[in-house]
């Protein structure tokens, strides 16, 4: 895959969380455990955005940055290729890294 993002964008392979069970043996589903963040892998970035006064803004992440995302609430930023899932998000929806 070849894509590039632009401005403050960035592509991240999202990561599958393991499903988790309870001490009862209650298994949750997946959405139940992330409700409203993600993990990832950023794959590439966009240069950064533009001020008003011209000058790029360099972001705060780098490809190879484990993350964590607020959930896309659109499926149009999603892209599936060979049982992958990545996303295009704008680096303001990146909520951590994880180290």
């Amino acid at each position: 895959m070849n894509i590039k993002p632009l401005s403050n964008n960035v592509l991240v392979e999202y990561i599958e969380e393991e499903q988790k069970t309870t001490k009862s043996g209650i298994v949750l589903p997946d959405n139940a455990q992330k409700k409203e963040r993600m993990q990832g892998v950023i794959v590439a970035t966009g240069p950064g955005k533009t001020n008003e006064s011209g000058t790029k803004i360099p972001l705060s992440v780098k490809v190879g940055d484990k993350v964590l995302f607020s959930k896309p609430w659109s499926d149009e930023k999603k892209i599936e290729n060979d049982e992958k899932k990545y996303y295009i998000i704008s680096e303001d929806e990146i909520l951590a890294v994880v180290e």
